[in-house]
Protein backbone atom coordinates (compact mmCIF):
# COMPACT_ATOMS: atom_id res chain seq x y z
CA UNK A 1 0.00 0.00 0.00
CA UNK A 2 2.69 2.44 0.74
CA UNK A 3 4.74 1.97 -2.44
CA UNK A 4 1.71 2.45 -4.08
CA UNK A 5 0.46 5.45 -2.11
CA UNK A 6 4.21 6.61 -3.34
CA UNK A 7 3.97 5.85 -6.88
CA UNK A 8 0.50 7.37 -6.75
CA UNK A 9 1.86 11.13 -4.97
CA UNK A 10 4.98 10.82 -7.60
CA UNK A 11 3.15 10.56 -10.55
CA UNK A 12 0.73 12.98 -9.21
CA UNK A 13 3.73 15.64 -8.82
CA UNK A 14 5.12 14.52 -12.09
CA UNK A 15 1.54 15.90 -13.87
CA UNK A 16 1.96 18.91 -11.43
CA UNK A 17 5.26 19.96 -12.98
CA UNK A 18 4.64 18.72 -16.64
CA UNK A 19 0.64 20.58 -16.81
CA UNK A 20 0.93 23.54 -14.50
CA UNK A 21 4.54 24.30 -13.28
CA UNK A 22 2.88 27.43 -11.50
CA UNK A 23 2.14 24.99 -8.99
CA UNK A 24 5.49 24.49 -7.69
CA UNK A 25 6.04 27.82 -6.94
CA UNK A 26 4.84 30.88 -4.86
CA UNK A 27 2.14 32.54 -6.51
CA UNK A 28 4.43 35.92 -6.56
CA UNK A 29 6.99 34.05 -8.64
CA UNK A 30 7.40 34.31 -12.40
CA UNK A 31 6.98 31.10 -14.32
CA UNK A 32 9.88 31.95 -16.79
CA UNK A 33 12.16 29.11 -19.29
CA UNK A 34 13.66 28.34 -16.56
CA UNK A 35 11.16 27.12 -14.11
CA UNK A 36 10.14 25.29 -17.51
CA UNK A 37 12.84 23.23 -18.09
CA UNK A 38 13.35 22.10 -13.93
CA UNK A 39 9.58 21.60 -14.09
CA UNK A 40 10.56 18.68 -16.87
CA UNK A 41 13.38 17.78 -14.84
CA UNK A 42 10.88 17.09 -12.19
CA UNK A 43 8.16 15.68 -14.45
CA UNK A 44 11.18 12.93 -15.94
CA UNK A 45 12.06 11.86 -12.18
CA UNK A 46 9.06 11.46 -10.58
CA UNK A 47 7.22 9.75 -13.85
CA UNK A 48 10.36 7.13 -13.78
CA UNK A 49 10.04 6.86 -9.96
CA UNK A 50 6.73 5.96 -9.98
CA UNK A 51 6.66 3.90 -13.02
CA UNK A 52 9.86 1.76 -11.76
CA UNK A 53 7.81 1.36 -8.74
CA UNK A 54 5.14 -0.19 -9.89
CA UNK A 55 6.89 -2.32 -12.09
CA UNK A 56 9.26 -3.63 -9.52
CA UNK A 57 6.50 -4.17 -7.06
CA UNK A 58 4.07 -5.94 -10.22
CA UNK A 59 7.27 -8.12 -11.18
CA UNK A 60 7.95 -8.95 -7.41
CA UNK A 61 11.76 -7.94 -7.87
CA UNK A 62 12.20 -7.70 -4.08
CA UNK A 63 15.64 -6.33 -4.33
CA UNK A 64 14.78 -4.05 -6.94
CA UNK A 65 11.92 -2.17 -5.46
CA UNK A 66 13.53 -2.17 -1.79
CA UNK A 67 16.25 0.02 -3.59
CA UNK A 68 13.64 1.94 -5.30
CA UNK A 69 11.89 2.66 -1.98
CA UNK A 70 14.67 3.81 -0.44
CA UNK A 71 16.43 5.93 -3.41
CA UNK A 72 12.37 7.67 -2.70
CA UNK A 73 13.08 7.73 0.69
CA UNK A 74 16.25 9.83 0.47
CA UNK A 75 14.80 11.98 -2.74
CA UNK A 76 12.22 13.33 -0.26
CA UNK A 77 14.24 13.80 2.81
CA UNK A 78 16.87 15.77 0.53
CA UNK A 79 13.56 17.67 -0.77
CA UNK A 80 12.34 18.62 2.95
CA UNK A 81 16.35 20.14 3.47
CA UNK A 82 16.21 22.06 -0.01
CA UNK A 83 12.00 23.03 1.41
CA UNK A 84 14.10 24.31 4.50
CA UNK A 85 16.72 26.09 2.90
CA UNK A 86 13.88 28.33 0.87
CA UNK A 87 11.65 28.39 3.63
CA UNK A 88 8.50 26.39 2.56
CA UNK A 89 7.70 25.47 6.05
CA UNK A 90 4.07 24.53 5.18
CA UNK A 91 5.13 21.12 2.99
CA UNK A 92 8.16 20.24 5.30
CA UNK A 93 6.18 17.94 7.19
CA UNK A 94 4.52 16.15 4.81
CA UNK A 95 7.52 15.85 2.85
CA UNK A 96 9.47 14.37 6.31
CA UNK A 97 6.50 12.16 6.77
CA UNK A 98 6.74 10.55 3.24
CA UNK A 99 10.22 10.24 3.66
CA UNK A 100 10.22 8.17 6.43
CA UNK A 101 7.58 6.39 5.84
CA UNK A 102 9.36 4.81 2.68
CA UNK A 103 12.44 4.34 5.08
CA UNK A 104 9.93 2.33 7.24
CA UNK A 105 8.75 0.41 4.40
CA UNK A 106 11.99 -0.56 3.18
CA UNK A 107 12.93 -2.16 6.75
CA UNK A 108 9.43 -4.06 6.78
CA UNK A 109 10.91 -5.20 2.65
CA UNK A 110 14.41 -6.35 3.56
CA UNK A 111 13.95 -7.24 7.20
CA UNK A 112 16.45 -4.53 8.22
CA UNK A 113 16.94 -0.76 8.41
CA UNK A 114 18.89 1.35 6.13
CA UNK A 115 21.78 1.82 7.91
CA UNK A 116 22.32 -1.78 8.14
CA UNK A 117 24.03 -4.07 4.92
CA UNK A 118 21.64 -6.56 4.35
CA UNK A 119 18.83 -3.77 3.63
CA UNK A 120 21.06 -3.05 0.41
CA UNK A 121 21.52 -6.83 -0.92
CA UNK A 122 19.11 -8.50 -2.70
CA UNK A 123 17.56 -11.01 -0.98
CA UNK A 124 19.61 -11.09 2.47
CA UNK A 125 22.35 -12.44 0.12
CA UNK A 126 25.93 -12.08 1.72
CA UNK A 127 28.64 -10.25 -0.49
Amino acid sequence: MIVLFGALLMAAGAAIAILNPAMLVSPHDEINAAVHVYAGYLFSRNAALAILLVASMVCRSKGTLNTLILLTAFIQLLDAIVDCMEGRWAIVPGVVFFGLLFLWASARLSGHPFWRREAWSPAHSAL
